[in-house]
């Protein structure tokens, strides 16, 4: 099974401490939240699968919830001999969130839908690990499923797509799995009595973060968000900040400019008044009139300053 990035794991604390929790203890949330949660899950993902076997399957297939189990992760562990096909599918919180296994009679069943075979006459379940064809066939079953639980919004588990590599025969040889508390839902594929089995698996702790948060716990956390941006703004514009007046002269020459001295007194050019240009660290904010007041100089705010206007008219001077 792919494990967890470490990188993940240390960059995000309580979730380190969750899984050693878990690991360690068994942690296990409420069974009826853990159930409700899996069964809403399940529920939505129906239609979605329905939909996707009619788009790729000749035949239709029947598909219905089984059964809503709590349990341990590590009895999804297949036996070396097993004819199963199985697919860990990893998220971005969790190397394991989701497992599912499609037994023999499931596969065949499958098989068959995909190339027209008559839907009245029952499918013999394999007795060997799949063949190529009936692996691909599978990963096809498995992708509907992924996706459909998957979800979208806020309630999506995150899923990392395209699957990984099916495994079935003796890659359950080297397949390793992460204990701990989980839910496992039975899909029926084909009918309940003659029908195959697709079999998911899932993390409680998994479960409940991502799928338990209603329009209520939204509408509270939006509430918080809006009161912390209300308080942020509010500091911002306490800040202090330094504006720097600008006031243009005369043009002169470069020559001119390096014959400048200590003492010497420029004076401005007859005509207008000069137009002043309103600075918060060197970003130019409005245009101003200068003028005086008492003994006192000063700048009127006349209007904001238009960048793109002032290259235009730049340009235009030249």
């Amino acid at each position: 099974m792919e494990r967890q990035p470490q990188m993940a794991l240390t960059d995000n604390p309580e979730l380190m401490r969750a899984l050693v929790v878990e690991r360690l203890v068994g942690a296990t949330g409420e069974p009826h939240r853990v159930i409700e949660a899996a069964r809403a899950c399940a529920t939505r993902a129906l239609a979605p699968v329905l939909d996707a076997f009619h788009d790729k399957f000749a035949s239709p297939i029947a598909v219905d919830i089984l059964d809503i189990e709590i349990v341990r992760l590590a009895e999804l562990k297949p036996e070396e001999n097993c004819c199963d096909a199985l697919v860990v599918v990893p998220a971005e919180i969790s190397g394991d969130a989701l497992s599912m296994r499609l037994n023999p009679r499931a596969i065949s069943i499958l098989v068959s839908a995909l190339f027209g075979g008559d839907p009245d006459l029952p499918a013999a379940p394999i007795e060997r690990p799949p063949s190529a064809i009936e692996r691909d066939v599978a990963a096809l079953a498995f992708e509907a499923f992924a996706k459909a639980l998957n979800g979208t919004g806020s309630r999506s588990l995150g899923l990392r797509m395209p699957l990984s590599k099916l495994q079935s025969g003796l890659d359950f040889r080297r397949f390793v799995v992460r204990d701990g508390p989980g839910v496992r839902v039975r899909f029926s594929l084909g009918g309940e009595e003659s029908g195959g089995v697709l079999t998911a698996w899932m993390p409680q702790r998994l479960i409940l973060e991502m799928r338990t948060a209603g329009p209520q716990d939204k509408r509270a956390g939006d509430a918080e968000a809006a009161d912390w941006t209300h308080r942020f703004n509010d500091e911002v514009m306490r800040s202090t900040v330094k504006v720097k007046a600008t006031i243009p002269l005369i043009s002169m020459a470069l020559g001119e400019l390096a014959s400048l001295h200590e003492g010497q007194v420029i004076e401005f050019d007859d005509g207008n008044q000069p137009e002043v240009r309103l600075a918060v660290r060197d970003r130019d904010v409005f245009l101003c009139d200068f003028g005086k007041s008492g003994h006192h100089y000063t700048v009127r705010i006349k209007q904001p300053f238009d960048a793109r206007k002032d290259v235009v008219e730049g340009l235009l001077a030249l």
